[in-house]
């Protein structure tokens, strides 16, 4: 995999910045709300109210010009992990954004990641977001083997594990990533998850579509 960012649906200049600045720390996002809360000046942060757009985007460029690096990277028990995905869009349409926890084969979280997809997507196209996201940086970290992917959307399911290809336009990009990244693992594997399943990946997805509602900065 490369470092380059993963692409995106249509974001507004603030949410894409939060996005490159997302990028530059692999995505991990409690790394990177910590970075943009400590360049807030005052006592402001990423989603408090008394911060302006014009604070926002000037501390947002401030890191991007400083330069941003990737947390290490915790050691696995093995080369078995699972990878729990999830998307969120308020109005399917609307801002939407995409999670994905990566765990070792004793499920202790190895990395949380998350990203603002678009300010007008649908769930599916968050979902299959989330997939590549955590495919993409478990394959940037690790050597994986076997992975459990689990998953709640029967749509994505469907298309890459059912081999009835994408259903809907505009997923095509993300579709070809996930099956690619997936021909590179052995053995894979995913998970029906029912809404009433708990899920790691969904408050990151819920905080992804915060960033996606961002106006412009």
């Amino acid at each position: 995999m490369t470092d380059d960012p993963l692409p995106s649906e249509h974001l507004s200049p603030l949410a894409a910045l939060v996005d490159e600045v997302l990028a530059g720390v692999g995505y991990e996002m409690t790394a990177a709300t910590d970075l943009i809360n400590d360049a807030v000046p005052g006592y402001g942060g990423l989603f408090d109210p008394e911060t302006t757009p014009e604070e926002l985007r000037r501390a947002l460029e401030t890191l991007l010009e400083s330069g941003l690096s990737r947390p290490s990277v915790p050691e696995p028990t093995s080369d078995t992990f699972v990878l729990s995905v999830d998307g969120s869009s308020r109005g399917n349409p609307g801002p939407a954004g995409a999670g994905a926890v990566i765990m070792d084969a004793a499920e202790d979280q190895l990395a949380r990641l998350g990203r603002p997809v678009g300010s007008r997507a649908g769930n599916n196209t968050a979902e299959y977001v989330a997939l590549q996201l955590g495919l993409s940086e478990l394959l940037a970290r690790y050597e994986p083997r076997r992975l459990e992917v689990r998953i709640d959307s029967m749509t994505v399911i469907q298309d890459i594990w059912g081999g009835n290809g994408p259903t809907e336009s505009g997923v095509e990009t993300y579709s070809e990533a996930v099956t690619a990244a997936l021909s590179s693992i052995p053995d894979h594997r995913y998970t029906h998850l029912a809404d009433s399943d708990p899920n790691p990946a969904d408050a990151l997805a819920t905080v992804g579509a915060d960033i996606a509602a961002f106006g412009p900065g």
